[in-house]
């Protein structure tokens, strides 16, 4: 029998668990994930799914003899595993009479390496999709060429790339080859030349089917897009593409060069596929920011990362933000959240908003099951998965508890994040006068945390905006991705946490 995943850790009992046990477990679950229990909720409908999956195989003493067969095999074999770790921002809640938050710190890690193992680069299977309009000429499309070419140089042979330019239409500038003859794939790369106009849905729609080409389960597939435009009319299609990409285990990073392109949508798009977005400001950084991307591919320990969450039925999911190592704001996709890339040496760490129902009654209660799946580049089989069920206790009159000075960090850090956002929404809403009160509110904060160059910058955006009634482009977007930038989880804190 080929497991894909232990039925006993989905079912949250152990090996030894009794065939009483087995249903205890199964009925406990069903009555917070089945659908007529929990209508709406798809987080909770697949979830329901395996732990019937689990229940029907563990009830049947056959199955549960080759069940418990293959699970000694693996304990002998070599496969590693990624474990979840997730922390309330409270043990103990109030009995309220109005409805109240709760924020839950997720944190996946791999599995520490043995030392004697040694740990091969990670084999890629990458596309750039380069954006050759007009406004790509000169410098910005010489360094684009630089940095591909340096990019280049970092692959294996054992690595796969292709190259798709794209203005009002696409070309292949580079099919999807083994990155063997590194002089011909430069030579490609030199060719480049800029014109026309922008439509990123002909470039991605491109650069999907070229990765599809050579799509390898044992290998990190991943699109790498680059734009310094507007892409108007296509960005439903866009975002429509990079959920039809996730979802057949292709990621999508993007990168906004200068300061003429759409955020918004920019970042949707790589949040949906399980990929990171990012600004650029000058050609220069093109080069270093190429290098650090490959880096991180080559360094992948899991791949096809997601995040299902399933929060109980009088409990709902209000935020998603990953923390590191890329803080950005997250899509839940029908009940799951695409993370993309887990690395060997990096941990990905997020936080979730749940909120919490009025006049709960006394005693122990259930919030939200957590399950992290992902595969596993080393293993066979790959597929993955892990558990955690979140429970807290309410009382009337509970001990003063303080949140863990991980969330507490992370909240203060997204509090400057949202500031900015709730700025834009006021400056998008002709709310002038609170848009500026809230950036020199900002500013001050950006201060006071020692930020004095972005603290500068946003008192010269409010000067702005009370002259002209607007932002600069370039000050938005250096507000938005800075203040982001400052929500990544501190390592300091998160080792105070293990020692704790």
């Amino acid at each position: 029998m080929e497991l894909q995943f232990d039925p006993y850790s989905v079912l949250g009992i152990s090996a030894n668990a009794t065939n009483r046990d087995i249903k205890r477990a199964y009925r406990r679950l069903a009555r917070r994930l089945h659908p007529d229990v929990n209508p709406g909720n798809p987080a909770a409908a697949m979830q329901f799914q395996d732990i019937t999956w689990a229940y029907n195989i563990l009830t049947d003493p056959i199955g549960k003899t080759q069940v418990d067969r293959q699970i000694e095999e693996n304990r002998q074999g070599t496969n590693t595993y990624f474990s979840l770790r997730v922390t309330p921002s409270k043990r103990t809640i109030a009995v309220m009479p109005e409805e109240q938050m709760i924020y839950l710190l997720a944190e996946l890690h791999a599995a520490p390496q043995q030392e004697e193992v040694k740990r091969t680069l990670t084999k890629l299977n990458l596309t750039l999709v380069v954006d050759q309009s007009n406004s790509m000429n000169g410098s910005r499309m010489n360094r684009v060429k630089v940095a591909a070419q340096r990019l280049i140089d970092a692959l294996t042979p054992d690595d796969i790339l292709s190259i798709v330019g794209f203005n009002d239409r696409a070309s292949v500038v580079l099919p999807a080859t083994y990155a063997n003859d590194k002089p011909q794939l430069k030579a490609r790369v030199s060719i480049m030349a800029s014109s026309g106009g922008t439509e990123i849905y002909r470039g991605l729609e491109a650069g999907i089917q070229e990765n599809r080409k050579q799509f390898n389960p044992g290998m990190v597939n991943h699109i790498l897009l680059l734009t310094d435009g507007h892409t108007y009319g296509d960005q439903e299609r866009c975002l429509q593409l990079a959920r039809d990409a996730n979802n057949q285990g292709v990621s999508i990073s993007v990168i906004g060069l200068g300061h003429d392109w759409n955020d918004k949508f920019l970042d949707s798009l790589a949040a949906i596929a399980g990929g990171t977005s990012s600004y650029i400001d000058t050609p220069d950084k093109v080069v270093g920011f190429f290098n650090e991307h490959v880096r991180s591919l080559t360094d992948v320990f899991s791949e096809r990362l997601v995040l299902s969450v399933a929060p109980d039925p009088d409990v709902s999911i209000e935020m998603a933000f990953k923390l590191s190592p890329s803080p950005q704001s997250l899509e839940l996709v029908n009940g799951r959240i695409p993370l993309g890339s887990l690395e060997a040496k990096r941990s990905v760490s997020l936080l979730l908003q749940f909120q919490l129902p009025a006049n709960m009654p006394e005693g122990f209660r259930t919030v939200a099951r957590l399950v992290a799946m992902g595969d596993i580049m080393q293993n066979d089989p790959q597929a993955f998965q892990v558990v955690s069920d979140i429970s807290l206790e309410v009382a009337k009159n509970p001990h003063p508890d303080e949140p863990p000075q991980a969330i507490m960090d992370a909240l203060s850090k997204l509090t400057l994040y949202r500031m900015q956002e709730r700025a834009q929404h006021e400056l998008e809403a002709g709310n002038i006068d609170e848009a500026t009160r809230l950036l020199e509110h900002l500013a001050t904060r950006l201060l006071e945390r020692g930020h004095s160059a972005l603290a500068t910058t946003t008192l010269n955006e409010a000067s702005q905006l009370k002259r002209t009634r607007a932002l600069t482009d370039a000050g938005q977007k250096t507000l938005k991705y800075s203040t982001r930038a400052l929500v990544r989880l501190d390592e300091e804190i998160a080792s105070l946490m293990d020692e704790n």
